[in-house]
């Protein structure tokens, strides 16, 4: 898709991002087993067939809050400068893409704390993690040279979206702050480093 979203499409995507911050706050409340697809909807003041129009089941509610930081990650990424080499420009995006700027984002960011350690969630998780992974790898191949060998962009990609998983997973695994040691971005751009390390690609993109 290309160009302005229509207005239609503007309010669907509020609407699923309504349901998704609904979800979230219920399940951070009570843990997913607890909370039905009727409470979430009551909620969130829509119809149970609305939210099924959205959404199959109600763990997936939460994927566009969880995919969020991952689609900003790699728009990031993909309109940093071409001159930028590639690892510094995933690691500088990772890093922004984990930085809360504002409550509203530091209040997602709790919450996703609070998804992450849900083993309920998990499928859903490893769902926006593959997602997440192939749009990077899109946005690779879109910065490497002709003939470049597409194992070594998926093999770059997969590493990529590996350290940004394993960040947040051992974040909202501790008691760690938004901000400062043992923070997400602080241990994304520790993550990026170590994981994308001695990747060929990097010897044909710098």
């Amino acid at each position: 898709m290309t160009g302005r979203p229509t207005l239609t499409q503007r309010r669907r995507e509020a609407t699923r991002l309504e349901i998704a911050r609904t979800a979230a706050a219920l399940f951070a409340e009570r843990g997913a087993e607890a909370v039905t697809a009727e409470e979430i909807a009551r909620v969130a003041g829509i119809s149970l067939r609305t939210f099924y129009r959205y959404f199959s089941v109600k763990e997936d509610a939460v994927a566009p809050l969880l995919a969020a930081g991952g689609q900003e990650w790699v728009e990031l990424f993909a309109a940093s400068p071409a001159e930028l080499p590639m690892r510094e420009a995933l690691e500088r995006a990772a890093v922004a893409s984990l930085t809360p700027v504002d409550e509203t984002r530091a209040e997602m960011m709790r919450w996703a704390r609070g998804l992450l350690r849900d083993p309920k969630l998990n499928a859903t998780w490893q769902r926006v993690h593959a997602d997440s992974e192939e749009r990077l790898r899109t946005a690779l191949a879109e910065r490497c040279p002709d003939g470049t060998d597409p194992l070594e962009i998926r093999l770059a990609s997969a590493a990529a979206t590996a350290a940004i998983r394993v960040a947040l997973e051992q974040w909202a695994s501790s008691e760690a702050p938004l901000d400062g040691p043992g923070s997400p971005q602080d241990l994304g751009a520790r993550c990026m480093r170590e994981l994308t390390a001695g990747l060929r690609l990097w010897e044909r993109t710098g």
